[in-house]
């Protein structure tokens, strides 16, 4: 069963690396966005500091949404997909692989380009250190909550907005936990609590979503 999830995950890194400009678009996205920001507001230390958890993390959500709608599409078009399904693996499985293929080239870059961009917002060590280990924790959630949503939309026509209103609000207390976790640490209080419970989505995110989107994949190749 490991040997079906790595051999996906190597599969897919190479087909990422091989179409590098849309790993590059997701990061400059994320960069463009985040920057904006403190131009726009001005040089205001407090308000930025109150500011820049929630802002990291709806940049970092939309971010990660660029690349969900080619999560699938492309093995589909190519008959990948209706290969993998007849296999005798678990779909699931398949799935898992390509789940964390995306948290390799979308999530885990921007966890790690998080803090230098939270530089510009007079965040403590401190603050930065928990805004990254918030990212890492928190962006295998919206990877495998995104798979669900990629494979309901998938060969659907304007699949990317259906994709969207179907996403985001599952991706609420993600962002509130990640959020909230920097928060609490700004203004001095412990954020032992949002791990927690971040740790407890990203868990049942990653361990449930590929079994529903597999569900999703057969109904749509159907």
């Amino acid at each position: 069963m490991l040997n079906i999830v790595m051999a996906v995950m190597r599969r897919d890194l190479k087909l990422a690396m091989r179409r590098q400009a849309d790993m590059t678009a997701v990061l400059f996205f994320f960069v463009i966005v985040v920057s904006l920001f403190p131009l726009g507001i001005g040089p205001e230390a407090n308000l930025l500091r109150k500011l820049a958890p929630g802002v990291l993390w709806v940049a970092a959500l939309l971010a990660t949404m660029l690349s969900l709608p080619r999560l699938f599409a492309d093995d589909l078009k190519d008959g990948t997909l209706e290969q993998l399904a007849l296999a005798p693996h678990p779909l699931g499985l398949v799935v898992l692989g390509k789940v964390l293929a995306h948290w390799l080239v979308s999530g885990l870059p921007l966890a790690l380009l998080a803090p230098i961009l939270g530089i510009q917002y007079d965040l403590s060590t401190d603050a930065l250190i928990v805004l990254t280990a918030t990212l890492l924790l928190g962006t295998p959630a919206l990877s495998g909550i995104g798979a669900i949503g990629a494979a309901l939309t998938l060969g659907v026509r304007g699949g990317g907005v259906l994709l969207s209103l179907l996403v985001l609000p599952l991706y609420i207390p993600v962002l509130i936990f990640g959020a909230g976790a920097v928060d609490a640490t700004v203004a001095g209080l412990g954020a032992e609590g949002h791990f927690s419970l971040l740790a407890a989505l990203a868990f049942a995110s990653v361990g449930f979503a590929p079994w529903a989107a597999a569900a999703a994949l057969k109904i749509a190749l159907e």
